[in-house]
């Protein structure tokens, strides 16, 4: 038995629980998982320290493929109402209009959402507020007991906990850093309004790899626009004091084509900024216990499929593992490797690497390497650029060139 870090565990436990799948962490991970799994008439606690999640820059857009996923395992109806869909994207690349978009993305506040999902769990799925002081994995009974002296036991954990550690490392669950401080997050609410903005949502990429940005996304969520920019820059960085000192300035300077149209970037609202690192795990072949999402691995949200590793690690378990392992008796390490080493969830992990490793090379990189590759698509996107112009030249309706 493992004790959690600063606290101490009652000498006599108030209650007891037993239940088929315990899940700490009730973010995104834990509370689609646990909404599943309860639907499917298994018994489930989900734990987490607090009632309400707390406002949280993370996540804030989801593609259509993440969102079939989602109806697929049953949780579209619950989700639809809390989102914000789009489909007609305005692209900017060199300083130019490039392309429209026609996808289907689905914004949200990530608070909003997870506290949706909450609301929206099966009765017999209710979440226990509280923090885990004790926790002892085996194959046949995991043990939580809880800083209120309620005992949780069940025959699988599930460690849902993103960046948090105290819980992996009760457990014995490292965390390897891959590549430290890898991308920069960035979020604001521009003052204009939706219907006062020219695009319904934009994307625009940066022109110089000496900016360390990849890309600004601006887009509605309910009644704001809201925007999110991706780069490699480090919170410590006087670049980043700088943009939150004065991102209209900044953000005027770093894309003035699409800075009228924008609104000019007035920003209403405080810049939130997250650092991000490249993780992998080690020590989680265990029995009992498995890790899932953020708490499993993290990569760059800069490539846009973080949720997407989420969404998978949720529909294998609950539609594939879970209902087997629990037909039998154990719950071995054997048992939980069947799911690691999943071709689907190993393809999507390792995808979600390669692409957030990928997307910093290419943006920034200066060997001679990245800038052939560099010089090559920008050469194809300016000839795409120049030949639409050709095509619709003297016609109406046309975005603006910069």
């Amino acid at each position: 038995m493992s004790s959690v870090k600063g606290h101490e565990t009652p000498a006599v436990p108030a209650d007891l629980a037993e239940v088929d799948v315990a899940i700490v962490g009730a973010g995104l991970a834990g509370t689609s998982l646990a909404a599943v799994l309860g639907k499917a008439g298994y018994k489930v606690a989900l734990i987490d320290p607090h009632l309400v999640h707390h406002e949280e820059f993370r996540a804030e857009k989801i593609g259509m493929s993440q969102m079939q996923v989602f109806e697929k395992i049953g949780l579209g109806p619950a989700i639809r109402p809390l989102v914000t869909p789009m489909t007609d994207i305005h692209v900017y690349r060199l300083g130019q209009f490039f392309q429209r978009e026609q996808k289907w993305e689905f914004a949200f506040s990530y608070g909003a959402l997870v506290n949706g999902m909450r609301q929206a769990l099966p009765a017999n799925v209710p979440l226990t507020v509280g923090k885990v002081a004790e926790v002892s994995t085996g194959p046949d009974k995991q043990r939580l007991v809880l800083t209120d002296g309620n005992v949780i036991e069940a025959r699988l954990l599930v460690v849902a906990t993103g960046y948090s550690e105290a819980i992996r490392r009760a457990i014995g669950i490292e965390r390897v850093e891959e590549s430290k401080a890898h991308s920069l997050s960035i979020g604001f609410d521009l003052a204009i309004k939706p219907h006062e903005c020219a695009f319904s949502a934009v994307t625009c990429y940066a022109k110089r790899p000496s900016d360390r940005i990849a890309y600004l996304s601006v887009f509605p969520i309910g009644d704001r626009m809201r925007g999110n920019m991706f780069g490699y820059h480090t919170v410590a960085e006087d670049w980043t004091r700088r943009f939150r000192e004065n991102p209209q300035q900044m953000l005027c300077d770093l894309m003035p084509e699409i800075a009228v149209m924008c609104g000019n970037f007035a920003v209403a609202s405080p810049v939130e900024v997250r650092q991000v690192s490249l993780t992998t795990t080690k020590g989680h072949r265990r029995a009992g216990v498995v890790t899932i999402g953020d708490a499993f691995w993290t990569t760059c949200p800069t490539p846009g499929i973080g949720i997407n590793r989420v969404v998978n690690d949720v529909d294998r378990l609950a539609s594939t593992y879970i209902p087997q392992w629990l037909e039998t008796p154990g719950m071995d390490a054997d048992k939980i490797c069947a799911f690691y080493d999943d071709p689907v969830k190993v393809a999507t992990d390792e995808a979600g690497m390669r692409s957030s490793i990928y997307a910093k090379q290419i943006t920034i990189e200066t060997g001679v390497e990245w800038r052939l590759r560099r010089l090559r698509n920008n050469t194809a996107r300016q000839l795409m650029i120049l030949g639409r112009k050709f095509r619709h030249a003297g016609q109406p309706g046309m975005p603006r060139m910069a």
